[in-house]
């Protein structure tokens, strides 16, 4: 994976970001990445172990602002969406709790399982990082095919029996809240996941051309759309303002206030070619309620 010489003896992480430095090639973050591969001598677990920590601490350092935003009305209620609902101590420790249960229970498994169906699928994890437009190109392509799969999913989810044994857990908050984006049935959480994680597997089983890398960088950018999705905050800045057809928080917090329409997860063009854009902007565009 790299071009140096390891001393004899075991060695902290440290020293192996430094024995990595002895191949000038490798960038810094290669060079991290190189000892943490090195460090565990076992990439199942290496794999799971980066994969479970970055997604924990995306997922509740993401989480964090929005809390402070919650515990702070005088100077952030002017930002909320619905705001005369705001969780209280309770519901956020709620969350946090179910979501921990869900992480460990459901996630951690899976993404124990991940490098295997990684080798299968031809999914590369040794050095080098492919080239930056590479990496965003393909970015891009699961952004797109994610938010189909979301849409058609989601609106069958809310099909009377789908909806009463799968995802009726998700709407217990009609004003949704940051922690909210992983509050779901263990059913959900598995079947909206394979949106996320199939476009890279099933796009390196075909090319043999999806690092690694590339598939973190996309579950962080998903898990930070899906949290800022559910934050109730829309700020002047807020990504919808400079990109036309990105959903953002304005539009899902539609979807838990109205329940219906709004079936999209990044994106708004299914919702609008499919006439189920939510509230009064489906109104206006002639969309019929939902039902």
């Amino acid at each position: 994976m790299a071009n140096v010489t390891l001393p004899s003896g075991s060695l902290s992480y440290p020293e192996l970001v430094h024995v990595a430095k002895q191949d000038p090639s490798l960038s810094w973050p290669e060079q991290l990445w190189w000892a943490h591969y090195t460090f565990w001598n076992n990439d199942v677990l290496a794999t799971g172990v980066m994969t479970f920590l970055a997604h924990e601490l995306i997922y509740f350092g993401r989480c964090l602002p929005w809390i402070v935003a919650d515990a702070c009305p005088s100077v952030f209620r002017r930002f909320k969406i619905q705001d005369q609902k705001s969780p209280s101590v309770n519901d956020q420790w709620t969350c946090v709790k179910y979501i921990l249960a869900i992480h460990f229970i459901v996630e951690l498994p899976l993404i124990v399982l991940f490098h295997p169906m990684m080798e299968v699928c031809h999914v590369q994890y040794t050095l080098p990082f492919p080239e930056l437009s590479l990496f965003a190109t393909q970015i891009a392509i699961f952004f797109f095919v994610e938010d189909t799969y979301h849409y058609w999913l989601h609106r069958a989810m809310h099909w009377g029996p789908l909806y009463r044994s799968v995802h009726r857990i998700h709407h217990q908050y009609s004003a949704p809240f940051g922690l909210t984006a992983e509050y779901a049935s263990p059913a959900e959480t598995f079947l909206l996941g394979l949106g996320t994680i199939c476009p890279p597997l099933v796009l390196g089983y075909f090319t043999g051309n999806v690092h690694l890398i590339t598939v973190l960088g996309w579950m962080a950018l998903r898990q930070l759309q899906a949290i800022d999705a559910h934050s109730g905050y829309d700020f002047p800045w807020s990504l919808r303002r400079i990109i036309p057809f990105w959903g953002g928080s304005s539009w899902h917090d539609d979807h838990h206030r109205y329940f219906r329409g709004n079936y999209s997860s990044s994106f708004t063009h299914w919702d609008v070619l499919m006439g189920t854009v939510a509230g009064p902007r489906g109104k206006a565009m002639g969309h019929k309620k939902q039902r």
